[in-house]
């Protein structure tokens, strides 16, 4: 079986309760054998990466800079694309899902993308608009994926 990706997005400006959860997701999407894709960059990127490295997961970043040192300390694989916020369809564009946590427009962005791809999208917290599955916590999050991809 091919290994699934999973992408989470959110803001580079986070808060300590955003960043938990982050973590808490990076964490689950390494217990369930997943791959984490993310923007590579700070605030949830680096709090997700962070909780996949803890539970010994692989990290992907996608960056919008031409500079792979950019990527936060956490990211096994860093994606360096020079396409600025472009670099977003590659984030959900290789995902087989999407975690949305809350973020500003790059994040809407992603989310359209995901949609228009018909990409499961779960939310925590997140934009709340037609097509984004929204759940209360990481593990509600990830059990939502598992169901939906058969994982």
């Amino acid at each position: 079986m091919d290994k699934i990706l999973i992408a989470v997005i959110g803001g580079h400006k986070s808060n300590d309760k955003v960043e938990q959860i982050a973590n808490n997701i990076g964490k689950n999407i390494a217990k369930v054998g997943a791959i984490l894709v993310c923007g590579g960059l700070s605030g949830v990127m680096e709090a997700v990466s962070k909780g996949a490295k803890q539970a010994n997961g692989t990290t992907v970043g996608i960056l919008p800079g031409e500079d792979k040192a950019e990527a936060n300390p956490y990211i096994d694989i860093p994606i360096a694309t020079g396409l600025g916020f472009a670099r977003n369809t590659i984030v959900v564009g290789c995902a087989d899902a999407v975690i949305a946590l809350p973020g500003e427009y790059g994040t809407l962005s992603e989310i359209g993308f995901a949609l228009n791809a018909k990409k499961p999208v779960i939310g925590i917290g997140t934009w709340d608009i037609p097509g984004v599955v929204q759940v209360k916590d990481a593990q509600e999050a990830i059990d939502k994926i598992k169901e939906l991809l058969v994982i």
